[in-house]
């Protein structure tokens, strides 16, 4: 089997990868090979991983990927919320310009069906939102980001109907904790306050403590793109997309969580300063969801917020809090 990953230097990517190569494994059939492609260099020392840097928007490069004929395509590739809204044109380059390019190119090898998962996110829904959201509610997103990956999934389910490609989109909640330091995400604080202050730094909560957030850890990331992969298309029916199981937290909730989990001394090193620029984006994001259709799928994530805490302090910290 041969696979494609779009985005392999991401945080997604990389654990994905990794998943992957300890298994061996996709779709009952053994990983012959993985193609990782980014920006920038991802790493790899396995010679079942070969690594390309590249630019998602030049339409010659992903065609050539693409020409290899991948079984499976993992489409991970973005740029992140908040940069998407501070720079207009290089958002829809990136994030609609890529996927319209992986389009094409799927599109011109004939007799060639790929499954391709695609990462979309919960932005494609914005607000006035009802009390819970499920995967019917209509898509109006109120960001750049969102507009864009709800293009993104209409160009999936389209290319899915039209024989194609066999398409699954995976709406993707705020993944916490992220590893690695704070990036451009608008949602980036949610990780922010729980990853510092356990390595001993502070860390600012740019919103009020009553804002509510739907989420899922890094492992649960992994399993979404994989189990998208290797599920049925026809167990999933012409809707492709489908809002992933996660856990609705307030943030004041997060902060009590990280206490009881490591103690007074770390939870008091977050601190609180608004962010008008934030909060506003943030007032815009669904909080709730009804995932049961995916569930029924069988796609899962964590029940309570300790348990993606602790997954963090195994996976990034070696057990230890700092």
């Amino acid at each position: 089997m041969k696979i494609l990953v779009l985005g392999a230097a991401g945080m997604v990517g990389r654990k994905l990868i990794e998943k992957l190569l300890e298994t061996g494994t996709l779709c009952g059939n053994q990983i012959a090979s993985i193609h990782a492609f980014d920006v920038g260099e991802p790493a790899s020392a396995d010679d079942r991983v070969t690594v390309q840097a590249g630019d998602i928007t030049d339409a010659a490069t992903v065609d050539a990927m693409v020409d290899v004929r991948p079984d499976v395509i993992f489409h991970l590739a973005a740029i992140v919320s908040g940069e998407a809204e501070a720079e207009f044109d290089k958002g829809y380059r990136i994030n609609l310009g890529g996927t319209n390019n992986l389009c094409d190119a799927i599109v011109a090898r004939k007799g060639y069906t790929p499954r391709v998962v695609y990462a979309s996110s919960i932005a494609v829904f914005g607000a006035p939102f009802p009390d819970i959201i499920d995967d019917e509610f209509h898509l109006t997103p109120l960001t750049s980001y969102g507009t864009q990956k709800a293009i993104g999934e209409l160009l999936l389910a389209d290319y899915t109907r039209k024989g194609h490609m066999d398409g699954i989109g995976i709406r993707l909640q705020t993944i916490v904790v992220r590893p690695g330091k704070p990036n451009a995400a608008a949602s980036g604080f949610f990780s922010n306050i729980i990853r510092e202050p356990l390595v001993g730094e502070p860390a600012n909560l740019p919103v009020d403590d009553d804002v509510m957030h739907w989420m899922a850890s890094p492992r649960s990331a992994v399993h979404f793109c994989i189990h998208a992969a290797e599920i049925a298309g026809d167990e999933v029916g012409p809707h492709r997309n489908l809002s992933m199981p996660g856990l609705a937290i307030t943030t004041g909730e997060m902060v009590a969580a990280l206490r009881n989990y490591a103690g007074d001394a770390v939870a008091d090193r977050v601190t609180r300063e608004p962010d008008a620029t934030i909060k506003s984006i943030v007032d815009n994001w669904p909080r709730r969801f009804d995932t049961s259709r995916a569930e029924a799928l069988g796609f899962r994530a964590e029940a309570k917020f300790e348990d993606l805490i602790a997954a963090h302090v195994e996976d990034e910290l070696g057990g230890k809090i700092g």
